[in-house]
């Protein structure tokens, strides 16, 4: 039995939740990933997997061997890109994600870090608030972008570097204007009246705008909702439909025509965004690049440029 490979379909199956969608993740067939997860099991016995019809979650021993799978192979990333990479030249595979509203930084920030390392490999996941502190967590998201008001949420320790701070804009479809347009305040009332496009209730910032509101002393019924942050910025295409996006969203749409972006005020929210990552886990290569770039001033004043509050 290879046990790191063993290892690294459980993570899969933990995943995808679905053993077909996890042995095609793994290209293997399904038969060989069930075959290796009872070898797991005759290991260390005990059982992992839950088993019925279908994929029904893991054993309470299960979830003991899930945690030392990420342990390990993170171990193994770790030691893989070290003994791969140069001095200079760092190489490798980096796990990076962050909420629907900070994908634009995350997507600029993935796209510094490729070309200044061309060996590293990142990828670039969208995920709710929950979701990114359980991979930080489980070590299946080696870096993360997200809220750091909830950092305390979890037992696991993590450090944080700040980014930007949040401002909300009520962005909608203007005739008038040619490119995006930078408008006068309007007031988190007057805004929840109006057909608005939100995120699904699960997501962090939903709660922010619903804290919001209801500081403003209204409550929203959104014409639509979506965990899509691409769903997000189209809606305010349509004739009717605004949205609430934070200043980062809103300049990944500046190229955009007859949108204009209003700053919301009463109550001014404010909120901080920052990378995290596990205190207590030895950084790849791969991470320690990502670490070093997001300090440089380079990407300090990018950040600034294309997040928090706007200009015209």
């Amino acid at each position: 039995m290879n046990l790191l490979a063993s290892m690294r379909y459980l993570v899969a199956l933990s995943e995808h939740r679905h053993f077909g969608r996890a042995a095609q993740a793994c290209h293997i067939t399904q038969p060989a990933l069930s075959n290796a997860l009872r070898a797991l099991e005759t290991e260390f016995g005990v059982v992992i997997v839950k088993r019925a019809r279908a994929y029904a979650g893991l054993t309470h021993e299960g979830e003991a061997v899930l945690a030392a799978a990420h342990r390990m192979l993170h171990e193994n990333e770790v030691l893989q890109q070290l003994l791969k990479s140069e001095e200079d030249h760092p190489r490798g595979h980096l796990r990076m994600a962050a909420v629907p509203t900070a994908i634009p930084i995350l997507t600029r920030f993935a796209g510094r870090l490729q070309a200044r390392h061309p060996g590293i490999s990142p990828s670039v996941l969208s995920m709710s608030s929950l979701e990114l502190e359980t991979g930080l967590e489980s070590l299946s998201v080696d870096i993360a972008l997200g809220y750091t008001e909830r950092m305390n949420v979890r037992e696991v320790k993590l450090t944080a570097w700040p980014q930007s701070i949040e401002h909300y804009f009520l962005v909608r479809r203007s005739a008038s204007a040619k490119a995006l347009r930078i408008g006068d305040p309007i007031g988190w009332a007057e805004a929840g009246r109006l057909p608005l496009c939100l995120l699904t209730p699960e997501m962090h910032n939903r709660a922010i705008l619903d804290q919001a509101f209801a500081t403003a002393g209204v409550s929203v019924v959104p014409a639509i909702e979506t965990n899509s942050v691409l769903t997000l910025a189209l809606s305010v295409g349509t004739d009717n439909v605004s949205a609430v996006l934070p200043g980062a969203m809103v300049d990944a749409i500046r190229s955009h025509g007859q949108l204009e972006a209003l700053p919301l005020i009463g109550p001014e929210v404010r909120t901080p965004i920052g990378f995290m990552t596990q205190t207590a886990v030895r950084p790849s290569r791969a991470l320690e690049a990502a670490l070093a770039l997001m300090q440089s001033a380079e990407w300090q004043q990018e950040v600034a440029e294309h997040s928090g509050a706007l200009r015209a």
